[in-house]
Formats: C-alpha cells, sequence, structure tokens
C-alpha cells in the first residue's frame, strides 16, 4: 500500500455494513491526527443524518451509522462536504493534564536502553521526554489505553522483538513516535521508561478513561515518596 501524504485528499472506504473510515494517510504524526480530530469535531458539531459515533484513531476515523436512516453514498457525501475547505472553528482544545511518573528502576526498565540509542544519559532522556508537551491522538489496544504524539525524535525506539507476558498498569513506554500508558496490567512488547502512581481508567466510572482524544499530557518526573503520596488518585488538570 502506498503512503498517503498527510495533506492528501482522504479515502472513504466502507467498513461492514454501518460503517465509513475516513482515512487521511498512512503516517503516525501529529499533523495527521489533528485533521483526525477536526473532522471528528465537525461531525460533532453538525451531525449527518444517521450517525451513531465517532472513534478516532492515529490517522483515520471511524464514523457508525444507522443503515435505516442513512446509506454509504450518502453519509460519504456528508463526511466530505465537512471535510472540504478550512474548518468552520477550530477543535476544541482538549484538557490539558500533569502526569506524574517515577522514570527508571524497576519502573523503567528499558530507560537506559531507550537513552543510551539516542546518546543520552538516562536523566537527559527524562529531561527530553518531560519537556515536551504530549497529546492524545486516541484510546485503544486495551480500554482507557492512550497513545500520545509528541515523543522527541530522538527518543523514538522499536519495540522489543519478543513482548513481555505482562507489563505493570500504569506503566509509560515508547515505541516508534509515540507514549503510551497501560491502564491495566497486560502483555506489552513497548520500551518502558518508568510508571505513573495515579490512576487514569475506573470501569465503573462515567467516563471510564480520563484521557481523552486531543487532550494533552505533561509528564513530571517525580520519586518513589512522592508517589506513594499520589498512590491511585486522578492526575491533576492543568487550568481547573
Amino acid at each position: 500500500m502506498s503512503s498517503i501524504p498527510s495533506h492528501a485528499t482522504p479515502r472513504f472506504l466502507a467498513a461492514a455494513d454501518a460503517a465509513v473510515v475516513v482515512e487521511f494517510g498512512d503516517a503516525v504524526d501529529e499533523a495527521l491526527s489533528a485533521r483526525v480530530l477536526a473532522l471528528e469535531a465537525a461531525v460533532r458539531r453538525r451531525p449527518p443524518p444517521g450517525v451513531v459515533e465517532t472513534v478516532p484513531t492515529l490517522r483515520s476515523l471511524l464514523v457508525l451509522y444507522d443503515a435505516l436512516a442513512t446509506g454509504h453514498d450518502e453519509l460519504v457525501a456528508a463526511l466530505r462536504a465537512l471535510g472540504s475547505g478550512p474548518p468552520e472553528a477550530p477543535p476544541r482544545e482538549g484538557a490539558e493534564w500533569t502526569i506524574p511518573v517515577v522514570y527508571g528502576g524497576e519502573a523503567g526498565l528499558d530507560l537506559d536502553g531507550v537513552a543510551a540509542a539516542a546518546g543520552l544519559s538516562p536523566a537527559a532522556a527524562i529531561a527530553e521526554h518531560t519537556r515536551a508537551l504530549h497529546r492524545v491522538a486516541m484510546l485503544g489496544h486495551l480500554p482507557g489505553l492512550p497513545y500520545l504524539t509528541g515523543l522527541p525524535a530522538g527518543l523514538h525506539a522499536g519495540r522489543h522483538p519478543e513482548p513481555r507476558v505482562r507489563v505493570a498498569p500504569g506503566s509509560v513506554a515508547v515505541a516508534g513516535g509515540l507514549t503510551c500508558i497501560y491502564p491495566v496490567g497486560a502483555p506489552g512488547g513497548w520500551r518502558i521508561i518508568g510508571r505513573t502512581p495515579v490512576r487514569l481508567f475506573d470501569p465503573s466510572a462515567d467516563p471510564p478513561a480520563v484521557l481523552a482524544p486531543g487532550d494533552r499530557v505533561r509528564f513530571v518526573a517525580i520519586d518513589a515518596t512522592e508517589a506513594a503520596a499520589v498512590e491511585g488518585r486522578p492526575p491533576d488538570r492543568i487550568g481547573g
């Protein structure tokens, strides 16, 4: 499949009997993610007839619809119109959160390797990760697992050839150009650089995930004593 640049005309693909995938490209980057979220915002402002739900991904938007209220061709025409030209208004800026992280050691088994591959000391790698503004592009793979763009280029890393059998909940990990935070214990092959003690996912809450696509995240380095003081609490929201 050839690469579709982020500025190209999106593709509209049928998904099962009652869904359309609007695909913006093959890249994983912040500019392409912004286009996905901008279209989702436009659909939410002026939902075409029959739209039931929208689900953003790293490079596409899934639009589920009621097949009794609209059809594939009608919905594609409506989505194409919403996505053409300049947006009527910029997408709502997501919430901004501060997420504390214990980096390295038992909490971040791969930090030293990620730092060495970047030609950095572990302390310098931590400084790079905490200096960046990260944005939630999507939730997926596990319930409430956020994929965040904004990882500094020097910290890009490949996955482990063989995934770990279990990654601890709260683990902060990197792979490719992304950071993720494991909401629950699960197998995983990303490079673990730290662990957050705050709770980002509660299946009994509404909504169950604290973070949402479009939100911004700033990571803050803490030690074990500071982590114990905030264990299980929600993260702090910047500005309210």
